[in-house]
């Protein structure tokens, strides 16, 4: 890739901040990610990531881009304690009343929680050449030009409490779902862009249990319009679960051990009631986060954005997370914004890339939201054919329960390795819809 500038500027240190610093990197002399928090020595939740205590799944296209993006990325994760689990044998997907059967090929999945993700990223993002992370740094605003057309920095809050400059050729704001930019646009004469909102009313609580070394098993049961509660288990560095139980629409769970055991009893799937009285908390704390809705704004509508700004991850899109989305749709648009940056001009980049990520967001919104809408008091924009593409998966699930070729087919969707097409494929159809013996 040929240079684009001397300096580039990512505010925010999450996933997505960081994965556009890497991408940067081939592109800028110099790259300073600006970052609020203070990072903790050890993989550990820090306060800019209040949902980072609950259980995080990479999905295969994030794993493999991390793999891309950072050769030797599978080593120091095993390393560091992560997992490496079979999601076609060690998960066990409850879903249309009973658990899918297993399927018939391997299927690497990642395995830990959220803070050593982000450690391990921040560390390999750190020794890039020319990339600096500045933490303890608070944005203050976006300098622009007399015009009021490009971006030409940022000023920011520094470790000494003083206001610092920056002159850059690229800006990117990684801010999440709090971002500022849309505010920005309207002060200065733009028209900010418009936003799907999809009400699901979603609150999720999470504890930690030990867990024997050699045991992998992990547990997923999905809501239905009959029972509006989820559940997720996963195994993770340090010989634990993370446990996570939530639901939708005001059925939400408390943040007591007693409350949280009762809730999780009514789950129809009995195996996480048994883990819990099995095994002893690796924690006597219980997180709690709410979710009340899926948010999109929809730049690529936009037909005037500044140059010299880029807008991703969460402060794009942020969907319901239980199905697990966010750190691989950040991934993805990274490799995006790379494909972008390749081909040499930084030009109207903004609404390039806008344009570009629908292709990812789009999938990931409509797996997303298509999912909340089975719950008639779920309000906003529905996307078209959303009731008669969930009859669809209904009935693909149920078939699942004995096929394991359909929950194959079902979880590399599921996981953003395939395109939802593939579920349309005549193979996969016919299977679906065959009359049962």
């Amino acid at each position: 890739m040929s240079r684009q500038g001397e300096q580039a500027a990512v505010i925010g240190a999450g996933m997505a901040g960081l994965l556009a610093a890497r991408v940067l990197a081939d592109a800028f002399d110099e790259v300073t990610v600006i970052e609020k928090d203070t990072f903790p020595d050890e993989a550990s939740p820090r306060r800019g990531v209040p949902q980072g205590r609950h259980i995080h799944v990479m999905l295969e296209a994030g794993r493999s881009t991390l793999e891309d993006l950072f050769p030797g990325f599978r080593r120091d994760f095993l390393s560091a304690g992560g997992l490496e689990i079979d999601a076609a044998r060690d998960v066990k997907f409850y879903a249309e009343g009973d658990f899918l059967a297993e399927g018939p090929h391997y299927l690497p999945h990642y395995a830990a929680t959220r803070p050593l993700y982000e450690q391990l990223v921040r560390r390999n993002v750190s020794r890039l050449d020319g990339v600096t992370v500045r933490q303890g740094c608070r944005s203050v605003d976006y300098r622009i030009d007399e015009t009021a057309t490009t971006v030409e920095g940022v000023s920011f809050t520094n470790e000494q409490a003083t206001v610092e400059e920056l002159d850059t050729s690229l800006v990117v704001d990684a801010t999440g779902r709090t971002s500022r930019t849309p505010a920005w646009l309207k002060r200065h004469g733009y028209t900010p862009p418009p936003v799907d909102e999809v009400y699901i009313d979603l609150a999720y609580s999470t504890l930690l249990l030990q867990r024997p070394p050699e045991d992998h098993r992990s547990f997923i049961t999905t809501p239905s319009s009959s029972n509006p509660r989820a559940a997720g288990v996963l195994p993770v560095e340090g010989d634990r679960w993370v446990v996570t139980v939530a639901g939708v629409h005001g059925d939400h769970p408390p943040t007591d051990i007693d409350g949280f055991t009762e809730f999780a009893s009514n789950l129809p799937a009995p195996d996480l009631e048994g883990l819990l009285e099995d095994h002893p908390r690796a924690s006597d704390e219980i997180a709690h986060y709410p979710f009340p809705t899926n948010l999109r704004h929809r730049y690529e509508d936009l037909d005037h954005f500044p140059e010299g700004l880029v807008v991703i991850g969460d402060a794009i899109a942020s969907f319901n997370p239980l199905y697990g989305q966010g750190m691989s749709v950040a991934a993805l648009e990274a490799v995006l914004l790379h494909h972008i940056l390749a081909t040499g001009r930084l030009s109207d980049i903004g609404l390039r890339f806008f344009v570009r990520s629908t292709d990812v967001v789009d999938i990931a919104w409509m797996m997303a939201v298509g999912a909340d809408f089975r719950f008639p008091q779920t309000t906003g924009p529905k996307p078209r054919s959303t009731d008669l593409t969930s009859r669809y998966l209904s009935r693909l699930n149920r078939k699942a329960h004995t096929d394991g070729v359909l929950r194959d087919a079902f979880m590399r969707v599921l996981m953003m390795e395939r395109p939802p097409t593939t579920l349309f494929h005549p193979k996969i159809v016919w299977r679906v819809l065959k009359p049962t013996r």
